[in-house]
């Protein structure tokens, strides 16, 4: 297995490969970065076929972590960390006591939190064996998907302002691809303002939760790139934009919550060729860490929210500035990250 030359390394910092025998335990952290304070990620399991998926997606994972926090103007770095296996079926509370004795071991240079098959709970279980753990009922903030997803909402009102001219999205049809916490909060949030919702989801539960409560057309889950709509909302797993969707995309927008959305950096560009207005996914599906970053004994919801809003103003000078500079709007989220990344000296 390659690390150095592998294509996603990055000048990653450090990569630390996590085993316990007695848990079962195989994992990955990656610290990508922590020039603007230590790295702060959630922890993924997932049932990946191979250990250079798992070190691809985390590798990939943990440089948008760092990009994500720089433009959210947050004191961490970018860190991530993946733990091989079934989330429905390997859980145990010893292989969470194992990782976070991993995560002690670092330091505090990375912290961890939830994210795709990670709970509040599998959390708090880690909480007990190490103080570096992030997104706990402790530390104020809880589950951070609701926070996710109202960014998410809000880069889509930023969306659908620039390229639509609209300032409501009454009316606007959202092809929402993934039902999971995030997805079903954010069509929540859509269905409030009055968009028509089309949506996908391998649990059929999910999607029939989202027809009653919503009135949202179900679509099977490969019938989702091809639902006419305005905006394409990817709220599952990563690299949906790729040689082949990209054909089938009806939508004008395409603004999800989805990590990893490019399944290559140069489907940015395609997607700019094609006239279709892209939100970078480290930028708009920043709210949990937003979120997050506000944890301690005086956390205020409130603030916490306000912060979150922001990333409509932050889309919208993505948007303009990808639109005076002539690149793609994954170019100019990248440029405005590095930007505010090298505001910060190297340590020495």
């Amino acid at each position: 297995m390659q690390i150095f030359t592998h294509r996603e390394f990055d000048a990653h910092e450090q990569v630390v490969f996590c085993h316990d025998p007695g848990s079962g335990l195989k994992a990955i952290i990656a610290i990508h970065n922590t020039r603007r304070g230590p790295s702060l990620g959630g922890c993924r399991m997932w049932p990946y076929a191979s250990e250079d998926e798992a070190l691809t997606d985390v590798l990939r994972l943990s440089r948008g972590m760092t990009f994500k926090s720089a433009l959210a103007d947050l004191p961490f770095g970018g860190g991530k960390s993946v733990i091989i296996g079934n989330s429905r079926r390997d859980k145990s509370e010893a292989l969470f006591r194992a990782l976070a004795g991993f995560v002690d071991s670092l330091g505090g240079r990375y912290i961890i939190a939830e994210d795709v098959g990670v709970t509040v709970a599998d959390a708090e279980i880690m909480e007990k064996h190490t103080a570096y753990v992030a997104g706990t009922k402790a530390g104020g903030s809880g589950d951070p998907s609701p926070a996710t997803a109202y960014g998410v909402y809000m880069g889509i009102k930023a969306a659908a302002a620039h390229r639509l001219k609209r300032e409501s999205l009454q009316g606007i049809r959202v092809a929402v691809q993934g039902l999971g916490q995030v997805g079903s909060h954010l069509c929540r949030y859509l269905h409030g303002e009055g968009a028509k919702l089309s949506v996908t989801d391998i649990d059929q539960r999910s999607i029939e939760r989202a027809q009653a409560e919503f009135g949202a057309e179900a679509v099977a889950p490969e019938a989702i790139y091809d639902t006419p709509a305005e905006i394409f909302a990817p709220c599952a797993l990563g690299a949906v934009i790729n040689d082949e969707t990209l054909t089938r995309l009806k939508a004008s927008i395409v603004a999800g919550s989805a990590n990893n959305q490019l399944a290559e950096a140069r489907h940015g560009a395609a997607l700019a060729q094609r006239n279709i207005l892209y939100a970078p996914d480290y930028v708009i599906n920043a709210g949990g860490v937003i979120n997050i970053s506000h944890e301690g004994a005086n956390y205020r919801k409130d603030e916490a929210v306000k912060h979150v809003a922001r990333i409509r103003d932050t889309l919208s000078e993505i948007f303009r500035r990808a639109d005076s500079e002539g690149i793609p709007t994954s170019q100019a989220a990248d440029a405005l990250a590095l930007d505010r990344l090298n505001r910060i000296p190297a340590a020495a």
